[in-house]
């Protein structure tokens, strides 16, 4: 990693717990929602910045993440369902990877035959699938939502700790970052990116890019899916607007405005939307306008985001 992103993730492992101990308990959970979305947007960089594909659908990833939390406590602490009832982390995340796993598998079997707005809308239409699958379920709280009562529980770690929370956060971050950063410098992560350059030049060669791009999808699925059990984790509150294709526009915003194709681009991005959207919010409920101003400004005058601007426009 650069001396930037060294940096900016040192900053961010510090500040949050010294503002906590300082009795700034509440920007502490800035930093854990940022930490956790910022895991949902580096997961969108791998099939987006480094593979061409724009997904949005990709909340409903983080949605059924949360969901696989929501559940198995729900039943837990209310019957019904004894098979799923459960409070184990291992269990709960376990359920939120797998589950989101096999969605992104079915639905980017057949989302990965199609290209350019036909993919983007037939990602957006099977979230919507699932948005109101959820919200038609009445014993979750349909589009009331469900409320998280009992945290996971992980040994040796206490979630309803704020510290120990954004620990996990920003641990599982740092991995996150590595398990993609080694994945695009492989033999897997070159071919993906050559097939977003020159498809046609990738399948020349011999390679199977449909299967290549089937793995990615289901790889960022479930890194997804793990963001959205830390989410449940954090909020203790789901519902399905968490999924809903304005979300993915959110998570997409973040790679977009950080960097796409870049290793810190997606945490940056989470950090200036998290930041601009506290600041604009308390200035006006109209928050989204000026937000969307700034972005078109980024897209056209910053080359490669925030982090090309950090580098002197240098991509």
């Amino acid at each position: 990693m650069t001396w930037i992103t060294l940096t900016v993730m040192a900053l961010l492992a510090v500040l949050p717990p010294v503002f906590f101990w300082t009795g700034n308990a509440f920007y502490l959970d800035l930093a854990t929602r940022l930490t956790i979305l910022a895991i949902a947007a580096v997961s969108l960089n791998l099939i987006l910045g480094y593979g061409g594909l724009v997904s949005f659908g990709h909340a409903a990833c983080l949605g059924l993440g949360a969901y696989a939390v929501g559940i198995p406590a729900h039943h837990w602490l209310y019957g019904g369902m004894d098979a799923l009832a459960t409070t184990n982390g291992f269990v709960q995340i376990g359920l939120a990877v797998a589950i989101t796993a096999l969605f992104a598998l079915v639905t980017g079997a057949v989302c990965l035959r199609t290209r350019g707005v036909y993919f983007i809308m037939i990602t957006m239409a099977f979230a919507q699938m699932v948005y109101y699958l959820i919200v038609s379920i009445e014993e979750y709280g349909g589009d009331d939502g469900l409320v998280i009562d009992t945290r996971s529980e992980l040994p040796g770690i206490n979630l309803d700790d704020p510290l120990q929370l954004f620990a996990l956060a920003y641990v599982s971050l740092v991995v996150v970052m590595l398990v993609v950063r080694t994945i695009v410098n492989s033999r897997f992560g070159m071919v993906l990116q050559g097939a977003k350059g020159n498809e046609e030049r990738m399948v020349t060669l011999g390679f199977n890019v449909y299967l290549y791009r089937l793995v990615a999808y289901v790889i960022s699925g479930a890194i997804c899916g793990y963001a959205g059990a830390l989410l449940g984790n954090f909020t203790t509150f789901i519902s399905p607007e968490m999924m809903d294709w304005a979300r993915s526009g959110e998570l997409m915003f973040m790679v977009i405005l950080g960097g796409a194709a870049t290793t810190l681009g997606p945490v940056l991005g989470s950090a200036a939307f998290i930041v601009l959207e506290e600041f604009l919010g308390r200035l006006t409920i109209y928050w989204h306008l000026p937000f969307g101003l700034m972005l078109i400004g980024v897209v056209l005058f910053v080359r490669g985001g925030l982090m090309g601007l950090l580098r002197g426009g240098k991509e």
